[in-house]
């Protein structure tokens, strides 16, 4: 039987295993002095550690490598694990316009209530011709003022479209057939209010023109108010022994929950932080606007005492107004996405029960949120008024009603993203994430006030942030996810082209030309809703030529039994009502002469394609 043998050193431990990882094999009788002398030639260990060598203070930007997704050289260096107020983001547009002048033009398309630009990035490259000539997609963000992410999102795509033409094929052919118009935030005003002041997830959704909600004769004179000053907006509660509600078990000082229906609770819940500031016994009655944006289109508009928040009439606000004008000019805009939260929700019209959305177009909707469905995990495909609740007077009600465009709202963010499981997280769940994930960086623990009504109360809860918007190491997935869905979207714009323009011998001098339009996308160039309502021009294919005369003309309806509607008149040019997706449309001209013609297919939201050919 062998002796023991004590092991006080520490090292005598570590060479039991870090001798054979290095391939040094030593006896268990060889002297201690001996391994210690070969593990520290070559583990660079000394008899004292040199402090004086340190790595060079480099940039680490110089010595990064991108991981997928990510463009290798930045021009404009953003970190998006962070939000930005109005300011920073029409910086960031600044510097990508003054870093991209070929890509981009920057200009305002309106004001808000407190005089604050509206500011939109056109991005396109310049191949392809007038912007306005091109399949338009229309981008923007943060209608309603908490709802602060969509901003962030519009900003991103914007930085990562100028970053990676010319990189990748996909983004290079994307801007060279389309133009993107992208406004990061439609409600500066709320956006700003709710960033620089203490508010709730729910609060400052509104923008800024003066409502007198409670009628009392003065506006926005009861808002919530920053009782202990710490920048936040939480609950307050007060000690009653008829209240009902009692700290969780397992957070107390956190999460409140009901008492059962037989044992008696500890507190009454006293809504949010704030002050009776006009004295007539309510707290937080009146607060700063007190309409929706969201509510102020002009298509399934109704007053305030039919839908909450409408405003006086449709585009009764600058904001909205100016919105308007600017979508309604740009007739190419074929695309809109616009950014709301939060769920994690694709939504599309109608707002409301019996409202307008057809067959084809529907067909159209779905297909697109379906694959959004593959690339934002967690996120629904939903029709606003059957799977969430009803709206009046909404945004893309009016882009798709009144303008024929295929528009979708997204509800940015879903809770299961915390932990990932197969349903929406419990309020323990999110407690959990808040203390052991983000360090209880989020909550406001319990803490007493003594308030000038209610005396000695506690005030606690969440931060503005928690449940509205990801924390940061989420926020760059949100805004990346969201804008390949949205890329994805402006790819489905009609692509056009004359596929086909083939001559006929007749006679002499006589020919017939066959002409093949073709869509290879799956949006049409004309909506169900465009043309049932001849909202925009029909699509025109025409043909002319210096010695060429058209004598008739059609629509062939049968190409294989050769069958041709024929026009009635102006025979040189042939009116399509729509090129449906993934299709095409076939015309016939009979023409007579010689020498050089041209094929033109002008299309509204499509383009305008142009093929010559020669009569022999």
């Amino acid at each position: 039987m062998r002796p023991s043998r004590k092991r006080s050193e520490p090292f005598d431990r570590l060479r039991v295993y870090l001798v054979p990882l290095y391939g040094c094999y030593a006896r268990a009788s060889a002297a201690a002095g001996l391994v210690v002398f070969m593990l520290n030639g070559l583990l660079g260990l000394g008899a004292a550690e040199d402090l004086t060598r340190k790595p060079k203070a480099d940039d680490p930007a110089e010595h990064a490598f991108p991981a997928l997704g990510s463009a290798p050289q930045r021009k404009v260096s953003v970190e998006w694990n962070r939000f930005y107020d109005t300011a920073g983001l029409g910086a960031i547009l600044a510097r990508l316009h003054s870093a991209f002048p070929k890509l981009t033009k920057l200009y305002s398309v309106g004001k808000s209530v407190e005089g604050r630009d509206l500011w939109c990035l056109e991005l396109t490259s310049e191949q392809g011709g007038d912007p306005r000539r091109k399949p338009g997609m229309y981008i923007d963000g943060n209608i309603h003022g908490n709802e602060v992410q969509g901003g962030e999102v519009v900003a991103y795509t914007a930085w990562y479209l100028c970053h990676q033409y010319g990189r990748l094929d996909q983004v290079t052919e994307l801007l060279d057939r389309c133009v993107f118009y992208l406004i990061p935030t439609i409600n500066p005003d709320g956006r700003d209010r709710w960033l620089h002041s203490a508010q709730t997830a729910s609060t400052s959704r509104s923008g800024l023109k003066p409502v007198d909600s409670d009628r009392d004769g003065v506006a926005d004179e009861d808002d919530v108010d920053d009782l202990d000053g710490d920048g936040s907006i939480t609950m307050m509660r007060i000690k009653d022994p008829h209240g009902r509600w009692k700290p969780h078990p397992q957070f107390p000082e956190y999460l409140m929950v009901m008492a059962a229906p037989d044992e008696a609770g500890e507190y009454s819940l006293l809504g949010l932080e704030g002050y009776d500031n006009d004295g007539d016994g309510q707290v937080n009655e009146d607060a700063a606007g007190g309409y929706d944006m969201n509510r102020n289109w002009a298509f399934d508009w109704q007053p305030n005492y039919v839908q909450f928040g409408s405003h006086d009439y449709p585009f009764s606000l600058p904001e909205t107004r100016a919105l308007s004008e600017f979508i309604e000019a740009r007739r190419n805009i074929a695309a809109l996405q616009t950014y709301h939260n939060a769920g994690g929700m694709i939504l599309r019209a109608p707002g409301r029960e019996g409202g307008v959305m057809r067959g084809g177009d529907e067909r159209v909707h779905q297909a697109l949120a379906q694959r959004g469905e593959k690339m934002l995990p967690f996120y629904r495909s939903m029709v606003v008024w059957k799977d969430l609740y009803t709206v009046w007077g909404g945004e893309f009600d009016w882009t798709y009603g009144a303008l024929g465009i295929v528009s979708f709202s997204n509800e940015l963010w879903n809770m299961r993203n915390l932990d990932r499981g197969a349903g929406a997280p419990s309020p323990e769940d999110g407690v959990a994430f808040l203390k052991y994930v983000l360090m209880n960086d989020g909550a406001v623990k319990w803490h007493p006030f003594n308030h000038p009504t209610f005396g000695a109360i506690e005030i606690g809860g969440t931060k503005k942030q928690w449940s509205r918007t990801p924390p940061s190491f989420l926020l760059e997935e949100e805004c990346h996810r969201n804008m390949a869905f949205t890329l994805y979207h402006a790819d489905q714009m009609p692509f056009l082209r004359l596929s086909e323009v083939k001559l006929e011998k007749i006679d002499d001098g006589l020919f017939r030309v066959w002409v093949e339009a073709e869509n290879r996308r799956l949006i049409p160039t004309r909506t169900e809703q465009d043309v049932l309502n001849h909202i925009n021009s029909p699509d025109i294919i025409s043909l002319e030529g210096a010695n060429v005369k058209v004598l008739s003309a059609g629509r062939v309806i049968d190409r294989y039994f050769r069958r041709v509607e024929p026009v009635e008149r102006r025979p040189e040019r042939v009116e399509i009502s729509t090129i449906p997706g993934l299709d095409a449309v076939r015309v016939q001209f009979v023409v007579s002469g010689r020498g050089q013609f041209t094929v033109t297919l002008d299309s509204v939201k499509g383009g305008r394609i142009v093929a010559t050919q020669e009569l022999p």
